[in-house]
C-alpha cells in the first residue's frame, strides 16, 4: 500500500469562512496544507502573501506548502520561511539562477521544490534533483483554481519517476491541478506521491470523507517515501 500524502489546497477553501476550513483540515487526514501564492505577473491572478502564511502558521501544527507564483521569488524567500513555510517551491520558468534560488531555500531551514508548468520537460530538472525535496507537476496551466486535469501529465510523472529511480533520489512528486479520485490512483501509479487536492475537497458535500477517500486509495507501488 502506498504511504502517499494529500495536500488540500487553501485557494479552493470559502475564505469568509477559513477558521472553520482550516479545523476541518486539522481535524482531517490531509498531510500538507498548500498554499498557491501569486503576483499577477508570473500568473494572470493574485492571492495572497506573507500575512496569510502567517496566519495560517497560527492556525495549524501541519506541513505549509507554500507554492510561489511569482517573479524573482529570491527575493521573497527568507520573507515567507519566516512566515511559517516548512516547504518553499519556485518555478523553474521563473528562476535564471535555479540552482542558487533551491540552496537559498534549503539555506533557512524549509525543504526545497521547483515547480515545471505543464509545457516544461521534465529533463531540464536533470542537473538539480539531487538537491531536490519535491518536484512539483502542474496538471493545469497556473493561475486559477478550477481547471480541467491535463492527461498527458501522466506520462511526465513516469518519466520523472524513472529519472529519480535510475539515480536513487528520493524526492516527492507532487501533482498540482484538477486532482481527484478520477485520477488520483492513476498519477500514484504514474509515480506520485503527494496530491494537491482543491475543488475535489473544498468544494466536496464532506470534504473530510474527501480526503479520506483520496488518502485510501492504495498502489502496489514501491518507490513511495
Amino acid at each position: 500500500m502506498s504511504k502517499h500524502l494529500v495536500a488540500p489546497s487553501l485557494l479552493a477553501a470559502d475564505f469568509t469562512n477559513l477558521p472553520s476550513a482550516l479545523q476541518m483540515f486539522n481535524e482531517s487526514q490531509a498531510d500538507w496544507l498548500h498554499l498557491d501564492v501569486m503576483d499577477g505577473k508570473f500568473v494572470p491572478n493574485i492571492t495572497f502573501g506573507m500575512l496569510m502564511i502567517d496566519a495560517m502558521r497560527k492556525m495549524t501544527e501541519k506541513t505549509l506548502d507554500v507554492h510561489l507564483m511569482i517573479e524573482e521569488p529570491s527575493k521573497y524567500i527568507r520573507a515567507f520561511r519566516d512566515a511559517g513555510a516548512d516547504i518553499i517551491s519556485v518555478h523553474y520558468e521563473a528562476c535564471d539562477h535555479l540552482h542558487r534560488v533551491i540552496h537559498q531555500i534549503k539555506a533557512t531551514g524549509a525543504k526545497a521544490g521547483v515547480a515545471l508548468n505543464p509545457h516544461t520537460s521534465v529533463e531540464l530538472l536533470e542537473d538539480v534533483l539531487e538537491d531536490l525535496d519535491l518536484v512539483v507537476i502542474m496538471s493545469v496551466n497556473p493561475g486559477f483554481g478550477g481547471q480541467k486535469f491535463i492527461y498527458r501529465t501522466l506520462n511526465r510523472v513516469a518519466k520523472l519517476r524513472q529519472m529519480m529511480m535510475e539515480r536513487n533520489i528520493n524526492a516527492h512528486i507532487e501533482i498540482d491541478g484538477g486532482v481527484g479520485l478520477q485520477n488520483a490512483e492513476s498519477l500514484l501509479k504514474a509515480g506520485a506521491d503527494v496530491l494537491v487536492a482543491g475543488s475535489s475537497v473544498f468544494k466536496a458535500p464532506d470534504p473530510q470523507k474527501a480526503i479520506e477517500q483520496l488518502k485510501g486509495i492504495e498502489s502496489d507501488r514501491k518507490y513511495f517515501i
